[in-house]
């Protein structure tokens, strides 16, 4: 047969036969060998959190997604390549003579007459959705479905497919009306196990459990992989025990067992059997758990054993035993997985419930840190956690001066024998640590010698992921930023606490004063770090004291307040805390009576506290919040007689009072609309008088920092250098993380180094307007001019606010961009602050054609556009960069680049594939065709993404040599017949 004939321009019989068996038997053949490696890895290296309902594909669990990835590739590889080379397209030739039928009429209207590819087709969506792509997937049996419109039975597996992949993807309404738009035409029998697939996941995502429960039996009489079966009956038991169906859940679960599956799926399946089980039979079943905690064999889920165990007491309603079996789970715990985190999570809602702030911090501070940030409950416990951490420090520094000055107060004897008891618990609790480390260090070293002894392959296998998981997800995975690990960033949190304390997120920690000035404060002071560390261990030349070990009555006795000072110290930390967590009592956890008894305590114990005056007008807010108008005006009349000039007197003595309460923020907000025009229209007497009425009305307002920062402005505008700078002043030391702060520091700062002040208009929200030459006189940069040069070093910058751009992941990107792109070339990435801005600068450009060519390049990488689209992109020189910012605002740069780079001529060759010359060597300065003009600021839209994609690989191998070559070494793997419908493919 000659090449003319095997054509796929030519639709006959011989054709399609010729062209179906090469792509059953060539190409298709191993996409498929590939498609079953990559299911098998990730059917092994799959753990389900057994914690929730367990999703019907696996390819749900984020954390197993990536398994089998390459594979996939391979297979969609491999069937793209099968789809290129034997579709026929053409129509066949038709006898006019020859009447047609309905049968003939369908036939003629196909477009595709390769009886085999639809094959092809459905192994690469397939792949598509079990790599996780579900867009790709989607578009795949999208286009499928109209390709073989006229075929039932492929067009219902292709719909049942669509249908599957906008369930995954969350778009419930687009697959309810592919469903709905089924269901109204039978579905052909050779596509209904597609079907009872796609309506068991859908109805599961949709919480239709009812519904699920009779699509899932089908689905397990579908199943032919017995593993896979004993999951679906694990699941067909969390369905039954939501609906109730106590029995049948039981039932569903000893089918589990009898599936013979893998051991952390038996377990977990008898541990939810009894749970199940526990009303009827609830002593019973709690025995039954601590002998399972007892066996060697479940040391490594003794959280989910003592979980089971407080579930079951939750139940009972026996909430002491209840915690009780939580705290055990927590400390035993080997594993720092989800089921502690949930564990955990479960206990700090039980303390939350109980008002035991103290350890409900602690638990949801470990919690946070195992938990994946979809859960629906994530943002709550987040939002817990963050309240608690400012809470408890208050709450626990009352708590223990409290503990301290009753000591105090004790005879001696007393006092003696509450040391010694916490002394001994001290003691009980190391030894437990001791013994329950020497347990875990026991079974790793045991864990190890029988992995090197048995050499079993498939255990390897199944430990090989849940590593890849926890730590190896840290470093490890190439699609995720290292501190976007929720674990990571919860041990790297704990690591810093024990180092430095708790700290704002904030820049600049580590200073006192966090604008470019420190006002007051010497030069020296100003540059010393406020938090020096503290050394772990005394110096050798300090002697050892009692009055260091806690396991001596010394180390607590030189805390007890016995003298004066050191009671009147201890009264201090009370007053602080009482009014601190007073605040937060009312204002973040909505806890009045709470808020209440601490702020009445503060009021009563210790008048002379200087936190007395906040306390009251604390009270009356809560009061009003009761309802209780006249006690709330009992707190006015104190302000008003032992506080007349507090400002929270001021605040409740206006007569606007009400109204501010109600209207403040809206009328501030106009009040300062209104005078920042006038700012910048020149009416600086318009101006004066808007930060008049904002000090005398709003003196607390939102905006108070602008209306200080533009008054300021005005009175130098008005002659007034001495008000402007004591305004500037103001605004550094009152609104120290305000967003004029940086601003007015560099205005303080610059005036005590003797510079001048000199008057102008200028747009305060406009920052690429900004120089920093109109704040000082600077004659050296004021000589200093752009330059046009063109073959000179050249820099890319992105510039941008801190908080509109993901700075991490921003950089994340663009590093691994550059790493997988340009392998001979090394690019430095830098972030500097720029004094409000931020910019990150990609170095090492030999001239303005590579850095163009590379931003060109860059904006056209989805990932890195999406999140520049806040940033403004400037493609400058060394020499000019300099200058931006100092004598050249952001838009004058961009005026000289339209006028001296944006009409040159690049050259057309890549020239970032090329390594650096030696200095022996030049470069070539060929000059390419016209291209368009680019402004330094490139957004997505003008950027030319027509980049030319044709790469040469060195490692090219010619595809049948590949495809023959893995014919030989798998020849044996699959001994069915292809020719069947499902094959081996439908196991997975």
């Amino acid at each position: 047969m000659t090449a003319t004939g095997c054509s796929t321009q030519k639709n006959t019989a011989m054709t399609r036969q010729w062209h179906a068996f090469k792509a059953r038997y060539n190409t298709y053949y191993n996409g498929t060998l590939a498609y079953i490696d990559a299911s098998e890895e990730k059917e092994n290296g799959n753990r389900d959190n057994y914690t929730e309902m367990l999703p019907l594909y696996t390819v749900a669990n984020k954390q197993s997604r990536e398994l089998g990835k390459a594979g996939y590739e391979r297979a969609i590889e491999k069937c793209k390549k099968t789809i290129r080379q034997h579709s026929i397209k053409r129509r066949p030739v038709w006898d006019k003579k020859r009447r047609k039928t309905q049968r003939d009429r369908e036939w003629l209207s196909r477009r595709e007459y390769n009886p085999f590819l639809w094959r092809a087709w459905m192994l690469m969506g397939r792949s598509q959705f079990y790599k996780g792509d579900f867009d790709e997937a989607a578009s795949t049996f999208a286009y499928m479905s109209r390709l073989y419109r006229t075929q039932p039975a492929i067009y219902g597996k292709a719909r049942a497919w669509l249908a599957k992949c906008y369930v995954e993807e969350g778009w419930n309404y687009d697959a309810e009306d592919v469903i709905r738009e089924t269901q109204r035409d039978s579905i052909h029998w050779a596509a209904q196990k597609e079907w009872d697939y796609t309506l068991t996941d859908y109805y599961l995502r949709t919480a239709d459990y009812k519904n699920a429960a009779v699509y899932l039996r089908r689905v397990i009489r579908h199943e032919m992989r017995r593993k896979q079966r004993a999951r679906e009956w694990y699941i067909m038991g969390q369905i039954q025990t939501l609906l109730g169906n106590k029995a049948a859940a039981t039932a569903a679960y000893r089918r589990v067992i009898r599936q013979n599956p893998p051991y952390e799926v038996e377990f977990n399946a008898r541990i939810a059997m009894t749970e199940v089980m526990s009303g009827t039979q609830s002593n019973k079943m709690i025995a039954r758990l601590k002998r399972m905690a007892a066996s060697d064999k479940n040391k490594d889920y003794l959280d989910q054993v003592y979980y089971a165990i407080g579930n079951i007491y939750m139940a009972r309603r026996d909430t002491a035993k209840a915690i009780s079996a939580y705290e055990r789970g927590a400390v035993r715990a080997t594993r720092s997985g989800i089921e502690k985190g949930v564990l955990l999570l479960r206990l700090g809602d039980i303390y939350w419930a109980r008002e035991r702030y103290a350890d409900a911090q602690r638990t949801y501070g470990e919690a946070i840190g195992m938990l994946d940030k979809d859960r629906p409950d994530y943002t709550q416990l987040d939002q817990r956690s963050k309240v608690l951490d400012e809470l408890v420090p208050f709450t626990e520094t009352v708590h223990l001066q409290d503990s301290l000055q009753q000591l105090a107060r004790m005879d001696e004897a007393s006092r003696n024998a509450a040391i010694d008891r916490v002394i001994t618990q001290l003691k009980r609790k190391e030894r437990e640590e001791q013994r329950l480390k020497a347990e875990q260090e026991a079974g790793n070293g045991t864990q190890q010698n029988g992995d090197q002894n048995m050499g079993n392959a498939n255990r390897f296998n199944q430990q090989r992921p849940q590593n890849n998981n926890t730590a190896g997800a840290m470093a490890g995975d190439k699609t995720q930023w290292y501190f976007y690990n929720p674990m990571a960033v919860s041990q790297g949190k704990t690591a810093f606490q024990k180092l430095w304390g708790k700290r704002e997120n904030v820049d600049n920690w580590r200073r006192t004063n966090k604008t470019v000035v420190a006002v007051g404060r010497d030069d020296d002071e100003t540059a010393a770090d406020t938090t020096a560390v503290q050394p772990e261990t005394t110096p050798e030349t300090v002697p050892d004291s009692a009055a260091t070990d806690p396991h001596r009555r010394e180390y607590y006795l030189a805390q007890i307040p016995f003298t004066e000072e050191q009671k009147a110290e201890s009264d201090r930390l009370i007053m602080d805390g009482l009014y601190n967590a007073g605040v937060i009592f009312k204002d973040k956890l909505d806890n009045l009576t709470l808020s209440e008894r601490s702020l009445l305590r503060l009021t009563r114990d210790y008048k002379s506290s200087e936190h007395t005056a906040d306390a009251y007008y604390h009270l009356f807010l809560l009061y009003m919040r009761k309802g209780d108008k006249a006690t709330a005006d009992t707190y006015v009349d104190l302000l008003q007689r032992n506080y007349p000039q507090n400002e929270w007197t001021a605040l409740l003595s206006d007569p606007n009072y009400v109204e501010n309460a109600s209207f403040g923020v809206h009328i501030e907000d106009s009040l300062y609309a209104a005078t920042y025009d006038a700012f910048k229209a020149g009416r600086y007497n318009e101006v004066m008088a808007g930060v008049d009425v904002s000090g005398s009305r709003f003196a607390l307002g939102a905006n108070r920092d602008k209306f200080v920062f533009i008054g300021g402005l005005s009175k130098l505008n008005n002659g007034d250098a001495a008000g402007c700078v004591e305004d500037m002043r103001t605004v550094v030391e009152k609104y120290p993380q305000s967003g004029v702060a940086p601003l007015a520091g560099m205005i303080v700062k610059g005036v005590g180094e003797g510079r001048r002040l000199y008057g102008g208009k200028f747009d305060i929200d406009n920052v690429w307007q900004r120089r920093a030459a109109v704040l000082a006189d600077s004659d050296s940069i004021a000589t200093r001019q752009l330059s046009a040069e063109r073959n000179t070093p050249f820099v890319y910058m992105t510039v941008y606010a801190p908080d509109s751009v993901d700075e991490n992941r921003l950089m994340f990107n663009i590093a691994r961009y550059n790493f997988t792109s340009y392998l001979v070339r090394n690019f430095d990435i830098a972030i500097e602050d720029l004094g409000g801005l931020h910019s990150m600068t990609i170095s090492g450009f030999r001239n303005y054609d590579e850095a163009l060519q590379y931003a060109r390049q860059l904006h056209s990488q989805k990932p890195v556009a999406e999140l520049m689209s806040h940033v403004r992109s400037v493609i400058v020189s060394e020499e000019n960069r300099k200058l931006l910012g100092q004598q050249f605002s952001y838009d004058d740069y961009d005026k000289f680049y339209a006028r001296h780079f944006a009409p040159l001529k690049i050259s057309d060759k890549p020239l970032l594939n090329e390594p650096d010359y030696t200095p022996e060597q030049q470069p070539d300065d060929g000059v390419g065709p016209d291209v368009p003009n680019v402004s330094p600021v490139i957004n997505n839209d003008n950027v030319n993404k027509k980049i030319d994609d044709k790469k040469v690989d060195s490692k090219k191998v010619d595809s049948k040599k590949v495809d023959n070559k893995t014919n030989k070494k798998k020849e044996n793997k699959v001994v069915e017949d292809l020719s069947d419908e499902y094959y081996d493919l439908e196991g997975f």
